[in-house]
């Protein structure tokens, strides 16, 4: 006889408490310091800093034993997401907070298209419409013909998308391999994805931008951890709402610290791309099978 593994609710809210607030400072970092470093060199100092915290899971990844098709799927995904948070740091610091945290979470959205497409897994009625109340969301924060959609906008909808294919991949190599590997290999490739991007346009950074990318690195990492404390401590039903709450951060840091204007088209779309986001993960979950990423874990 098996014993399923206790649930703490409390747990694993205050968990995702400290996850939405590790994610928010990965972002006022960024924003705050500044356009100057190119979006590639920024990148790949994040994660370049970020590499320390594998030594860890060098052990893990040497007794993984990867078949080839296993190094190609993990470079495959490196490539992605190098690429989505390229897009993502060139955004961060162009569009107001509020705007960036809300459109990220359309990445779900467009797992649940990508996994019916590419994984044939079957998009049900419901699905579609949570898909595309989702993509109704995103047309409430943009608002096309009403307001200028700017290169950082455009820049989040093509992070979005590339996350997307990121985690699509991590959904194959879950199956295969321990999490800890699918995180490692992750950073490893993102680094080396991002390396030429960044000795194509290199600016000398600063005590100071060394200093806010070393913060980031850190703060992305603790977002991880504690975001995989949370899903130990209970169901994804208890713990998915609770992003709700970094939307309601985020624009109260642009308001207290950016001097940036509540918008509330983007609150709202916020909403309905969250509420589509809460929908999918509470029927996949009823039907038993693994979740679709629901955290903006992006950035990171």
């Amino acid at each position: 006889m098996t014993t399923s593994k206790p649930q703490r609710p409390m747990v694993g809210i205050f968990w995702m408490l400290v996850t939405g607030f590790a994610f928010i400072m990965v972002t006022a970092l960024v924003k705050t310091m500044g356009p100057r470093l190119p979006s590639g060199e920024a990148a790949f100092l994040r994660y370049a800093f970020g590499l320390v915290f594998l030594i860890p899971s060098i052990n893990a990844i040497r007794s993984a034993n990867l078949s080839r098709r296993q190094w190609a799927l993990f470079s495959v995904r490196g490539f992605f997401h190098a690429g989505g948070v390229i897009l993502w740091f060139f955004a961060m610091v162009r569009i107001p907070i509020a705007e960036v945290t809300a459109m990220n979470y359309l990445a779900p959205i467009y797992v649940t298209v990508g996994a019916a497409i590419f994984l044939g897994e079957r998009l049900a009625a419901r699905r579609i419409v949570a898909v595309l109340l989702g993509l109704v969301g995103a047309a409430i924060i943009l608002r096309p013909g009403f307001r200028e959609v700017s290169s950082g906008h455009l820049a989040m909808l093509l992070a979005a998308v590339v996350f997307a294919g990121s985690y699509l991949v991590a959904k194959v190599m879950a199956d295969e391999v321990k999490p800890s590997v699918v995180v490692a290999m992750l950073s490893i490739f993102v680094t080396l994805g991002l390396a030429p991007f960044a000795a194509a346009d290199w600016i000398t950074p600063n005590a100071t931008e060394l200093a806010f990318l070393a913060g980031v690195a850190v703060f992305a990492t603790a977002g991880h951890y504690t975001m995989t404390l949370a899903f130990a401590a209970a169901p994804v039903t208890v713990t998915q709402p609770v992003t709700f709450l970094q939307l309601i951060w985020a624009t109260s840091l642009g308001v207290i610290w950016f001097g940036e204007a509540i918008d509330i088209w983007v609150i709202i779309g916020g909403f309905v791309i969250l509420g589509s986001v809460t929908f999918i993960t509470w029927r996949e979950a009823m039907l038993k099978r693994r979740v679709t990423p629901d955290a903006p874990a992006t950035k990171g």
